[in-house]
C-alpha cells in the first residue's frame, strides 16, 4: 500500500478563515505531515499574498484548494467528519482527544474520503456546522490558556495523523462493510425530517432539538449504505400512509 495513499483521503476543511496567513501557515503544517487536501468555506480574502508568504515551500497545496460556499460541498462524499471544538455542547457527538481521534478517522480513510472540521478563529464551529460532523475532537491544552492559533492546531492534528499511520496502530473497516456518505445521510435526514412533519411527529414551527437529537443517534451508529437503504424504505413504506 502507498505510505501516503491514508492520507491522501483525509480532507482539512478550514471554514470562514479571517486570516489569510493562517492558510498559508496550515498548509504548510500539512505537507511537513503528507497531507494535501485543502478546502476553504467562504474564506474572508483568497487567493492572498500573505497565503503565499506564509505557505513558504507548500504553494502547491495552495495551487490545488477547493473553495466552497457552503459545508455541504466541502463534505461531498466524505464518510466521516471531526468537528475540531473544545466547547462544551449540550448535544454533543462521540469526544476523542487528538490522538484517539486520529486513529478513528485513519481507519475509514484507509479506503474512503474523511474530514477533519476547523471553524474561524474567533468564533470556532457554530452548532449547525457541528451538527453535520459524526465526532468531535478536542486538543488538550493548559486550561489555564486553552487558546490554540488555528494553523497550530492543524499542525498537530497532521502530526497525530502521521503518527497513526507510521505506528500502524489503526486496522482497516472490513471490506464487507461500506459507510453511508455524508451526501446518502443528507438525504436521510431530509427524508426523515418530512416523513415526521407529514405526521405530525414533528411540528416545523417548533423544531426544538429533535433534528440536533437524531444526527446525534445516526453520527454514533456510523450507518453503512444498506441500513441508510433499509431506512428510508420503510419512511416511503410510511410516507405512503399520508
Amino acid at each position: 500500500m502507498n505510505t501516503f495513499s491514508s492520507l491522501d483521503h483525509v480532507r482539512i476543511i478550514l471554514s470562514h478563515t479571517s486570516h489569510p496567513g493562517n492558510i498559508g501557515a496550515a498548509a504548510r503544517a500539512m505537507k511537513t505531515m503528507g497531507l494535501s487536501s485543502l478546502y476553504l468555506i467562504n474564506p474572508k480574502t483568497f487567493p492572498d499574498k500573505e497565503a503565499d508568504v506564509r505557505a513558504v515551500s507548500a504553494r502547491d497545496i495552495l495551487e490545488k484548494i477547493r473553495v466552497c460556499t457552503a459545508l455541504d460541498e466541502a463534505l461531498d462524499n466524505t464518510v466521516l467528519t471531526a468537528a475540531m471544538t473544545a466547547r462544551p455542547r449540550d448535544l454533543s457527538h462521540d469526544v476523542f482527544n487528538a490522538r484517539q481521534g486520529a486513529r478513528e478517522l485513519l481507519r475509514y480513510a484507509r479506503q474512503h474520503p474523511v474530514a477533519l472540521l476547523f471553524g474561524a478563529e474567533t468564533s470556532g464551529l457554530t452548532t449547525a456546522e457541528v451538527s453535520k460532523c459524526q465526532m468531535i475532537i478536542h486538543i488538550p491544552a493548559n486550561p489555564e490558556f486553552t487558546s490554540l492559533n488555528l494553523a497550530s492546531a492543524v499542525q498537530v492534528m497532521a502530526y497525530e495523523l502521521r503518527m497513526a499511520l507510521t505506528e500502524n496502530e489503526t486496522e482497516p473497516v472490513p471490506l464487507a462493510e461500506f459507510p453511508a456518505s455524508f451526501n446518502e445521510l443528507e438525504l436521510l435526514y431530509a427524508h426523515l425530517e418530512r416523513v415526521m412533519i407529514a405526521s405530525d411527529f414533528l411540528d416545523p414551527q417548533k423544531p426544538k432539538l429533535l433534528m440536533q437529537r437524531i444526527r446525534r443517534l445516526f453520527g454514533r451508529a456510523r450507518l453503512e449504505k444498506e441500513e441508510v437503504q433499509i431506512l428510508r424504505g420503510i419512511l416511503t413504506a410510511l410516507g405512503k400512509r399520508w
